[in-house]
């Protein structure tokens, strides 16, 4: 998981900022848990530094500084916005960004108790999300196509991750996914991994939103299928009626990916309880009742 060689200290980032940034350098410095491609200190009590320590790492940083500013000004939540970039130097040799910090808890250390209004709130927000993204918007490798194009990462998630008694009402949403009719719209801006570990909780209900790394343009199922990766049980209908932007075929296509999203943050969850690199375990928890919640049937 993690490409870069030097260890990222406190020290070290205020090292950085006393060089590059000094106006912040006498703020407090603490360090954040969690984090995928980027490691995390909190800066002050309204900034956040981002170390990027995977490959991709300051490519999605640079995607992030570029777009966010665009798309956060039009957006009903919180997210993160970019302050100030850190250049490439001899104590640090990739880039590294200050932004905003977005409070709240992540969803995978607390649970949403509002359901209705994290529903309300988060049909709002991809509402404002998703609308036509222009020419020169990123476009994702791996994401944002028709789920027929992701069988191989869905197969791979499946057998590593599945129960097997689930396994045959998994494939068969996932079957039908696959088996829905395209995206015919024109490609809208998708945030592209929305997930408990990506969306923030305060008073119990929705509250800000995370990590637009990967975020690009293509079709919004990618988005929609955080109605059960990321709302409580009962809320996917609520949310569906209130984004009133979703076919029949959407909708299908959003709930085979939650399948698929669903299983991966159940493999992160067992790679993290096994101590391996890269592992979560509190994704865990979160990506099996994500998946119960998928199977419960359609939107209830």
């Amino acid at each position: 998981m993690t490409d870069i060689e030097i260890e990222i200290t406190a020290d070290l980032v205020h090292d950085l900022l006393q060089e590059q940034h000094p106006d912040l350098a006498g703020l407090a410095i603490r360090e954040v848990a969690g984090g995928w491609d980027n490691q995390q200190w909190r800066l002050g009590d309204e900034l956040a530094v981002r170390m990027p320590r995977t490959e991709r790492a300051p490519d999605l940083q640079r995607k992030e500084c570029r777009w966010l500013p665009v798309l956060a000004p039009r957006l009903p939540l919180p997210v993160p916005n970019p302050v100030r970039i850190g250049a490439p130097s001899a104590r640090f040799p990739k880039p590294w960004s200050i932004m905003t910090w977005v409070p709240g808890e992540p969803l995978d250390h607390t649970s949403i108790s509002r359901g209705d209004h994290s529903a309300d709130t988060l049909a709002g927000f991809l509402r404002a999300l998703h609308v036509q993204a222009p020419a020169e918007a990123p476009i994702s490798s791996d994401r944002g196509t028709h789920p027929k194009k992701c069988t191989e990462g869905f197969d791979h998630f499946f057998h590593a991750a599945v129960p097997d008694a689930l396994a045959d009402d998994v494939r068969a949403v996932w079957d039908d996914a696959v088996a829905a009719p395209e995206w015919e719209g024109p490609p809208v801006w998708v945030h592209g991994d929305l997930h408990p570990a990506n969306v923030v909780v305060s008073d119990g209900t929705l509250s800000g939103v995370i990590d637009f790394g990967d975020m690009f343009a293509g079709d919004p199922a990618w988005d929609l299928a955080a109605a059960w990766v990321v709302l409580p049980t009962g809320a996917a209908s609520r949310f569906f009626d209130v984004y009133a932007h979703a076919d029949e075929a959407t909708i299908r296509r959003a709930r085979g990916l939650a399948a698929l999203k669903s299983l991966f943050l159940m493999l992160m969850g067992q790679n993290g309880d096994r101590g391996l690199p890269g592992g979560k375990p509190t994704w865990g928890p979160a990506g099996r009742a994500a998946l119960d919640r998928v199977l419960r049937g359609g939107l209830m």
